[in-house]
């Protein structure tokens, strides 16, 4: 009876995915799954694929592999590194690989690396790396396993998700080509497919109420970091309301304390500068510099700040992961709110902006007379690296992009789970990092001062387990997609799970359930989780923490 039950089942599955072939154009690309988005946590899914049998196909929108990883984001963000996994960890295996030969060092010896980062050239893993052997890694992987590779190739954003039923048929670029797949995985940073398939998600903070939060919501009272610590005043005419408000203000903030907005947190790029000389491309002023956008960083230097702001991560080859850091830094605070919805054409202004304020900001730190000269003298010992970002004029090809989309499914990851109060029963990865908003906005005091918001780091918690029903979504709404990186997750917990290896982790995870799914012909969320926690293990993925 169960082998008569069973080819039933496959017979209806098989005349399904006939039915579903036979809905779009023929010539059209079929895989067993399609990936889209070639971040770190795509790669991986696509390596996963491949390792366990199936057709796949990673499409890339942009030019490049691995997302923040191969762009900028060297200092590996993870809290507890024992809290990374399977694929995730062969990656810094191979990282420590790369730089245990001589080759690799070309502006330092790596002598004089351990010396300044305490690194132990005979470790099995090595968590910092410039960009280009990111990417590199990533490339060989794509070598390794014979994975298709599209590049160039953006979702279609008004009808590019075909669905039958609660299935995704296929998906369509904007330039008409067309992806048929019985398992799709959302692997951007943006949560594009999952929009478009009807899947539900949030933008912004939620109120501390929505899910009895304590850090959700504006946090007016919890500003103690990135800050201003000195009196500036926000008009342009110092201390004249009247005058108007410098760019970059919002006139609204800065709204009930825990109550929720659109607001995102800001957005930069992780610049990989260096000293060397030979390799040190001077920071340069932009054709539409604008002046008023950093007058609030020279009234603060004017009101006795005197620091760098900015956080230069060593990285090998006399390189740096540099990220914001202080109250006015590279983090492009509230010019993002409209990115996360934003079509292709829109995003890539917003994207243009940023690089246009960070460009500025440098050649201000370096050459602004009202800038202190020892910090003008120290930025200008650094500049970009001319071996990094080639085609890009050394500036990273992606945008930090902290948190855009984040599905709402049936268990949505929250505070509670990171500070160990609720415990999730189907674990697929840990995150370990802590609980982390950069600045969502910037606003005036009733003092008539210049304030940051937003930012939150609150931790002290060890790693803490993913719940398989965070990655895919109500059963009502799509039944064949995973989403590894916007999954169902609280702003807040968001923060503390968006980090790069933990990306690679849930992309592991999910391509490993798409491919259970697929060999059982059932959907996603009726994927056995004993079977594959049983999987996932014998991969070598950490789904409990066991101290240390």
């Amino acid at each position: 009876m169960k082998g008569i039950v069973a080819l039933i089942i496959t017979f209806l599955f098989t005349t399904l995915a006939c039915t579903e072939r036979e809905i779009s154009t023929s010539g059209d690309d079929t895989y067993d799954i399609v990936v889209y988005g070639g971040t770190s946590g795509g790669v991986i899914a696509a390596v996963q694929a491949v390792k366990m049998g199936k057709s796949v196909v990673l499409i890339e929108p942009g030019r490049h592999l691995g997302g923040l990883t191969s762009g900028g984001l060297g200092a590996t963000d993870i809290g507890n590194k024992e809290a990374i996994g399977g694929l995730s960890r062969n990656f810094y295996r191979r990282v420590a690989e790369y730089y245990a030969e001589d080759s690799a060092w070309k502006y330092q010896k790596h002598e004089e690396y351990q010396s300044s980062r305490g690194y132990d050239m005979d470790a099995e893993y090595m968590w910092t790396f410039e960009p280009q052997v990111a990417e590199k890694i990533y490339n060989d992987y794509i070598r390794e396993f014979e994975i298709p590779v599209v590049k160039g190739e953006r979702l279609d954003l008004a009808d590019g998700v075909e669905k039958e039923g609660t299935r995704i048929v296929a998906i369509k670029t904007e330039s008409g080509r067309v992806f048929q797949g019985r398992m799709f995985i959302d692997a951007t940073y943006e949560g594009d497919l999952m929009a478009r398939a009807g899947v539900s998600y949030h933008v912004g903070r939620e109120s501390n109420s929505t899910h009895g939060e304590t850090l959700n919501g504006v946090q007016t009272l919890n500003d103690r970091y990135h800050q201003f610590e000195k009196p500036v005043s926000p008009y342009i005419v110092p201390d004249d309301p009247t005058s108007g408000l410098l760019p970059g203000i919002d006139r609204t903030g800065p709204g009930v304390e825990g109550s929720g907005d659109n607001r995102v947190q800001a957005y930069n790029f992780r610049m990989c500068l260096t000293d060397a000389p030979e390799n040190r491309i001077p920071f340069e002023k932009p054709a539409n510099y604008d002046s008023p956008r950093y007058e609030p960083l020279l009234r603060y230097y004017e009101a006795g700040y005197d620091q760098i702001p900015w956080g230069p991560t060593l990285m090998p080859n006399r390189k740096t992961d540099t990220n914001n850091r202080h109250g006015f830094s590279t983090d492009f605070i509230g010019e993002n709110y409209d990115y996360p919805e934003a079509d292709h054409e829109r995003r890539a202004e917003i994207i243009a902006r940023h690089l246009d304020y960070q460009k500025g900001l440098m050649w201000t730190l370096a050459n602004h007379p009202r800038v202190p000269e020892r910090v003008r003298k120290e930025v200008s010992r650094w500049g970009l690296a001319k071996d990094e970002f080639t085609d890009n004029g050394g500036w990273p090809h992606q945008i930090y992009v902290r948190e855009a989309r984040r599905m709402i499914s049936d268990y949505v990851m929250t505070q509670h789970n990171c500070q160990g109060h609720e415990i999730a029963s189907d674990p697929v990865g840990l995150a370990a990092y802590t609980m982390d908003s950069h600045n969502t906005q910037r606003y005036v005091t009733e003092e008539g001062y210049l304030r940051n918001e937003g930012d939150v780091q609150v931790g002290g918690f060890p790693p803490y387990p993913i719940s398989y029903r965070s990655i895919v979504p109500k059963p009502g709404e799509c039944t064949n997609l995973l989403v590894p990186v916007c999954l169902s997750a609280s702003h807040i917990a968001f923060g503390s799970i968006r980090m790069e290896p933990v990306f690679m982790v849930l992309g592991q995870s999910a391509a490993t359930a798409a491919c259970m799914a697929i060999d059982a012909y059932i959907d996603v969320q009726k994927v056995d989780y004993p079977k594959l926690r049983e999987r996932l293990l014998a991969d070598g993925q950490f789904l409990e923490h066991k101290g240390g």
